[in-house]
C-alpha cells in the first residue's frame, strides 16, 4: 500500500515524534548500522534522516560531516515521495531532478545516491537509510537486498524504542498511582481516627449514663454510635475498593445533595464548641465521587480547625457550578499562611513546623493528597491566605 509521510493532520507534529527520535546525535546501535550499510555498498557515506515537519533531521551517520538541511532541497525526499522500496541515482549530475541541488554542485561533490525508505507497520514513512558517493557507481542486487534488510533492522529498532518509552510510562504512571495510593491510605487512617473517637467517647458516655436508668440520653448516644461505625465502615470499604481499581475515582460517580454530604462529612470531623461551620446556601445536586469528596473536605474542614487561633471560628463553604465544573471555595478565619508557603504546603511531607490548637504538628500528608484527589478528578486547586486573617481554598472539579 501507498507510504505516507509522517506529518499529522495539523501538519505541526509527527509520527515520528512517538520514538523520540528527533534529536541529531551519535547512538552506536543506529550508528553501527550506517557503518555496516557504508561498507556493504562500498561508499564513504552512510546516513539516516528521520522527517520532522518540513525538515529532514540528520540522526545519525558515517564518514560525513553534513547537517541538518532544508526540506525541499533535500534528495533524500524523493525516495519517501514517490512510494519505491528503493531510490537509486547512479549519478546525481545526469539526473534533471537533482543536477541543480546544493549538495551536487557544492564542495561535498554528491554524485551517488540510493536511499531506502524507512516505513513502520502502519505504513507511515519515518525517514530514510541513505548511502553517498562522491563518485558515481552501480549497487548489485545483492547490495540492495542488504540494504532494505538493514533499513528493516533501523525501523525494528525504533519500533523497540517506542515499546520501551511505552512501557517506561506505564511504569512511571503505575509508580505514581502506587504512591498515591500509600499517600491516600496514610491520610485516610489519620482521619479515621476522627469518627473512632466519636465512637470511642459515646461509647463511654454510654457506658456511664446506662448506669442511671430511664435516662433518654442513652437513646441518642445509641444511635450516634451506630451511625459513626456505619460511616466508618462505609469509608473504609469505598477505601478498599479504590485501592484496587484506583481508577474508579473517576468512574464511580453518584449524584448527592451537596448539603446533606457536607453533614456527613461534618458529623465525621472534632468540632469544638466554638466552632461554626456555614454551608453554601440553596440546593445543589452534584454527580461526584463521594470517597473523594468525603476525603478533600474532610482534610480542608481538619486543617481549618486545627490552625485557628480565634476565641469563635469560623469555616465559610461556598459553591457554585456551570456547564463544565463544580467550584468550591472554604474560607476560615485561622492563623494563615504567609505567600511564600502557597506553593509549598500541596508539596508531599512539607510543614509549615508549627504546632495546632491541640499541640500537635503536621504531617505534611493532608493537602498533598488533597491536590492528588482534586487532580485525579480533572480538577484545580489554590490557596489565598493573609497571615493572621484567615486561608480560602479554591477548587475547580471537572463533572
Amino acid at each position: 500500500m501507498p507510504s505516507k509521510l509522517s506529518l499529522n493532520e495539523d501538519g505541526k507534529s509527527t509520527v515520528a515524534d512517538s520514538y523520540n527520535i528527533l534529536v541529531t546525535g551519535e547512538e552506536k546501535d543506529f550508528n553501527d548500522l550506517t557503518v555496516l550499510a557504508s561498507a556493504i555498498c562500498q561508499t564513504p557515506i552512510a546516513l539516516i534522516n528521520l522527517i520532522d515537519e518540513k525538515n529532514n533531521d540528520l540522526h545519525t551517520q558515517t564518514g560525513t560531516t553534513i547537517t541538518k538541511r532544508d526540506f525541499e532541497n533535500s534528495f533524500a525526499v524523493h525516495s519517501l515521495l514517490n512510494n519505491q522500496d528503493i531510490t537509486v541515482v547512479e549519478d546525481l549530475t545526469q539526473d534533471e531532478r537533482f543536477d541543480n541541488k546544493p549538495f551536487v554542485l557544492g564542495k561535498e561533490e554528491i554524485t551517488f545516491y540510493a536511499g531506502v525508505p524507512l516505513i513502520n507497520d502502519e505504513g507511515y514513512v519515518l525517514g530514510s537509510l541513505c548511502v553517498i558517493d562522491s563518485q558515481s557507481k552501480t549497487l548489485t542486487l545483492k547490495q540492495i537486498d542488504a540494504l532494505k534488510i538493514i533499513a528493516r533492522q533501523i525501523v525494528d529498532k525504533l519500533e523497540l524504542r517506542k515499546k520501551a518509552i511505552v512501557s517506561a510510562e506505564t511504569i512511571r504512571e503505575l509508580r505514581d498511582s502506587n504512591l498515591f495510593m500509600q499517600k491516600f491510605a496514610a491520610m485516610a487512617a489519620h482521619d479515621i481516627k476522627n469518627p473512632l473517637s466519636s465512637i470511642l467517647l459515646s461509647a463511654q458516655s454510654l457506658k456511664s449514663r446506662l448506669e442511671k436508668l430511664n435516662d433518654e440520653r442513652c437513646g441518642k448516644l445509641v444511635d450516634l454510635n451506630i451511625s459513626s461505625t456505619q460511616r466508618l465502615m462505609g469509608l473504609l470499604g469505598d477505601m478498599l475498593e479504590y485501592s484496587k481499581k484506583p481508577a474508579l475515582l473517576l468512574a464511580k460517580k453518584e449524584d448527592i445533595d451537596l448539603t446533606e454530604l457536607l453533614r456527613i462529612i461534618i458529623s465525621m470531623v472534632n468540632t469544638p464548641d466554638n466552632f461554626e461551620i456555614r454551608l453554601p446556601e440553596g440546593l445543589h445536586s452534584l454527580n461526584v465521587s463521594i470517597v473523594a469528596i468525603q476525603q478533600i473536605f474532610i482534610n480542608l474542614l481538619t486543617n481549618a480547625i486545627r490552625y485557628n487561633d480565634k476565641d469563635r471560628g469560623v469555616v465559610t463553604i461556598t459553591f457554585r457550578q456551570d456547564d463544565q465544573n463544580y467550584y468550591f471555595e472554604v474560607a476560615d478565619n485561622g492563623i494563615g499562611i504567609a505567600e511564600a508557603y502557597h506553593e509549598k504546603i500541596f508539596n508531599n511531607s512539607f510543614t509549615l513546623k508549627i504546632t495546632d490548637r491541640y499541640e500537635q504538628k503536621g504531617s505534611g500528608i493532608g493537602l498533598s493528597t488533597v491536590k492528588e484527589l482534586v487532580k485525579a478528578l480533572n480538577g484545580k486547586i489554590s490557596v489565598s491566605s493573609v497571615p493572621g486573617r484567615g486561608t480560602t481554598f479554591f477548587i475547580s472539579i471537572s463533572k
